[in-house]
């Protein structure tokens, strides 16, 4: 009877550990507003800039809408480091505002209006 107890203790602790290896490594999805994202050249610029982040699968960004969408490995970064980079690349990303560096190496229309930038005019007709 004791084995039986010993052996019980000892599943119980190698199945718990594997379970809590599996919610370390848990893919997460979180959406980031970006309210300076405002053309296509913008969302590329991030989407290109992800694509060999660690831990992050996935990043879509829809500029119409001002969200980015992220996919992401929970073991091998955070949403604040998503954030911090999507400053890096010039962007503000919830409360984390662009790096001013980047920010100002971004294209014109990239820019925000207040500085001169933003989309170009649509031509009529």
């Amino acid at each position: 009877m004791r084995k039986f107890h010993w052996m019980l203790v000892i599943l119980l602790a190698i199945g718990g550990s594997a379970m809590a290896q599996a919610k370390k490594n848990t893919l997460v999805t979180a959406k980031i507003s970006v309210p300076t994202v405002q053309c296509k050249m913008c969302k590329d610029a991030i989407q290109r800039y992800f694509v060999k982040e660690e831990g992050v699968q996935s990043m879509v960004v829809d500029y119409k809408k001002k969200v980015a969408t992220v996919k992401y490995y929970t073991d091998r970064t955070n949403i604040e480091n998503i954030k911090t980079a999507i400053a890096n690349v010039g962007y503000d990303a919830d409360d984390v505002t662009a790096n001013e560096d980047s920010y100002k190496a971004l294209p014109k229309c990239c820019q925000k209006p207040e500085d001169g930038g933003g989309p170009p005019p649509k031509k009529k007709g």
